[in-house]
């Protein structure tokens, strides 16, 4: 399954267009994807085809399901708190927009390119473009990211979200399996993440934010057996000001002529079906 995900995306080109604003859709029937174009082609906007339901949080630019990596410390400053060197692919933290290069789509495949922001300063980072193939393949959606880095500086190895996911405030429960013989249908962890950031280890490479009832949404990122997750008190829904998030992590450099890319996997359901779903893909992957 996992081969044949990787062919529809190769073969995406069809229709492309220049930079534009607004929003675009991809619906097969049972998964409706959107990405806003504003914000560096992120993904805003993820549900069932009917009925619709966003289970994403897009308050600010930083939200989203998006690309986001760290560097060095520059001397920049979030606010009143130090940062460092971060193309985040939706724009900065007082609301700048990323440029969008790029974009093509058909009704089930969605192709974005894009040139990031820096978070705490908002200033374009150039040297750097972001690049995301989605395609919907039932009720996954499969996605390639990429980050492409041509600078000349070289920062030190830090953990790297792989990528930023952030969810409805009202999906509280983080679900995910940690312990020593993953892929076996052992028993699932779950908690309700605290402010600010926590690490779990995730022994089967993904995790679920859902529901009292055990439904929502659920993340696959093959070779990331870490994350970072927080829940941030505030308003529910898509557009308020608490979410749920977390993010695969891996340890990784940004060095001159890097150039990062990796797979996700996206679905929606009771947890019995998203577990079932990225077993599937996981079992399609191992060598025969």
């Amino acid at each position: 399954m996992a081969g044949a995900l990787v062919a529809v995306l190769i073969a995406l080109p069809t229709l492309v267009f220049a930079a534009g604003e607004g929003e675009i859709f991809i619906d097969n029937g049972k998964v409706r994807l959107g990405v806003d174009l504003e914000s560096g082609g992120s993904v805003f906007y993820l549900s069932e085809s009917a009925p619709r339901r966003n289970l994403l949080n897009r308050f600010d630019r930083g939200r989203f399901i998006q690309q986001s990596y760290y560097g060095d410390s520059d001397g920049s400053r979030w606010g009143k708190r130090e940062w460092r060197w971060n193309p985040v692919q939706g724009g900065d933290y007082k609301g700048l927009a990323a440029g969008l290069i790029e974009h093509a789509s058909t009704d089930e495949t969605l192709y974005t390119k894009s040139t990031p922001k820096h978070w705490a300063t908002g200033g374009d980072i150039d040297e750097a473009v972001m690049e995301q193939w989605i395609a919907l393949m039932g009720n996954v959606v499969h996605i390639r990211f990429k980050f492409s880095y041509a600078g000349d500086s070289d920062h030190q190895p830090r953990h790297q979200e792989m990528p930023a996911v952030f969810a409805d405030y009202d999906l509280a429960n983080l679900m995910f399996y940690r312990g020593q013989t993953p892929w076996t249908h052992g028993e699932l962890t779950s908690k309700v993440p605290q402010w600010p950031n926590e690490y779990e280890g995730r022994d089967e490479h993904w995790a679920a934010y859902v529901d009292d009832g055990r439904w929502g949404i659920g993340v696959y990122t093959p070779g990331t057996r870490e994350m970072t997750c927080y829940r941030y008190r505030g308003t529910k829904g898509p557009d308020g000001s608490g979410c749920s998030y977390f993010a695969p992590i891996k340890t990784l450099a940004i060095t001159s002529e890097t150039e990062i890319e990796y797979e996700v996997y996206l679905t929606i359901g009771q947890i019995a079906d998203i577990r079932s779903r990225f077993y599937q893909i996981h079992s399609a992957s191992q060598p025969k």
